[in-house]
């Protein structure tokens, strides 16, 4: 990997870590990090503040992911598959462990998509369609986002022409989305986790 490359991989990683729900919640007085569930992303930006900022929210995460992902396919300074995934990763590890947040952050679902869009925009909205369907019969964001990472890896490796690269990157962000997710996991076995108004994200 040349210079070019680790200035990559950084500058993913760090604008990753931009935590923008966090910043956002302030910019209305308020620490998201202390209430509702206490997570910077978009969907306790919703319950707590409003439909707009959580929209802002989950579209700055997004492009957090995008970005990198488009450079790197335009880079191809290691073989393509994995050196876009390598890129990628670092933006949501950065998400998910932000510097700027004394290595806490979100879930990285967002920005997982943005780096998905990157990747297999075609893949990106299956996912998509399996959150929504999900979400509008169950009402509950956390169980629609893991069914989505559930979907990932075989929708990635079918519609991404069977990349190893790309499934194992699959793979990798279904794995993080349960270990982001085990608290919701806990209420949902519990019968505990909340429900959203269909209406309230339109």
């Amino acid at each position: 990997m040349n210079l070019v490359g680790l200035y990559l991989l950084v500058g993913s990683y760090l604008l990753g870590s931009i935590p923008f729900g966090y910043l956002i919640g302030r910019s209305y007085g308020i620490d998201i990090r202390t209430k509702g569930s206490g997570n910077i992303g978009a969907a306790n930006i919703l319950r707590v503040i409003g439909k707009g900022p959580a929209a802002a929210t989950f579209l700055l995460d997004a492009i957090k992911g995008l970005l990198p992902t488009i450079l790197a396919r335009q880079a191809c300074l290691l073989p393509p598959g994995w050196w876009i995934i390598t890129i990628g990763l670092a933006a949501i590890i950065g998400h998910t462990f932000s510097i700027f947040l004394k290595f806490k952050g979100g879930k990285g679902v967002a920005t997982s998509s943005g780096v998905l869009i990157g990747l297999s925009p075609l893949t990106a909205l299956f996912v998509l369609l399996v959150w929504l369907a999900v979400f509008a019969a169950s009402r509950i964001v956390s169980f629609a986002s893991l069914a989505a990472a559930l979907s990932l890896p075989p929708l990635l490796w079918y519609l991404a022409n069977r990349q190893p690269a790309f499934l194992s990157f699959g793979v990798l962000i279904a794995v993080l989305v349960f270990l982001t997710h085990w608290k919701n996991i806990k209420r949902l076995l519990s019968g505990q986790e909340p429900k959203t108004d269909f209406h309230s994200i339109i």
